[in-house]
């Protein structure tokens, strides 16, 4: 059972995420972000894992404490249902278009944190949601989920799409990473024979 919940409680969040790697890519995302949520339905949609947030957030303050902490939060569930990652593919990478978007994501469950970003959104707004933002949630991921993260921008003019396209292309890269290694179901995805 590669599932897990976490729940998480600071002076600025109260946060619980349900997730399931085996999912069929079912969402029910509520943080009192709305463009937030809507990429957090895509990153379970296209991962094909089932994925239920809440969060109560200072939003009167901003929407960093919310995005940052749900990051944390999913980072920690994912790296507890993954375990000891046996049987997995471990790597994924994605080029995703969307219109004018191409976005590549290239990830390691490594269990050594990185973040490589190299996407620039052509406008520091969506709405009301910060763009800055898109690069904390996944900053936070990677660091408490353990994962080598490449996110490079290949092109793009509009930032909802290539915030989007980051996502969805996260969600793929991840989607073929949690993948059963097929002949490989007891062995660590490593020489080192732990990660």
């Amino acid at each position: 059972m590669r599932t897990a919940q976490i729940t998480r409680k600071t002076n600025e969040t109260d946060i619980s995420v349900t997730l399931d790697l085996d999912g069929s890519g079912s969402y029910d995302n509520r943080t009192g972000v709305g463009f937030f949520d809507h990429m957090l339905d895509q990153l379970a949609r296209h991962a094909l894992i089932d994925l239920q947030v809440r969060c109560e957030g200072d939003l009167h303050i901003d929407d960093h404490h919310t995005v940052e902490d749900v990051g944390i939060a999913l980072g920690q569930a994912l790296s507890k249902a993954l375990g000891d990652k046996r049987g997995i593919r471990r790597y994924g990478e994605c080029h995703l278009p969307m219109d004018d978007a191409l976005v590549r994501a290239a990830l390691d469950l490594s269990g050594r944190p990185w973040l490589a970003w190299e996407v620039t959104m052509t406008a520091p707004q969506i709405k009301s949601f910060d763009t800055e933002l898109v690069r904390e949630f996944f900053q936070a991921f990677a660091t408490h989920g353990g994962i080598t993260l490449h996110v490079d921008a290949l092109r793009g003019v509009n930032s909802h799409h290539i915030a989007e396209a980051a996502f969805k292309a996260v969600a793929r890269a991840l989607r073929d990473a949690i993948a059963p290694d097929a002949g490989k179901a007891d062995a660590i995805p490593s020489t080192k024979g732990v990660l």
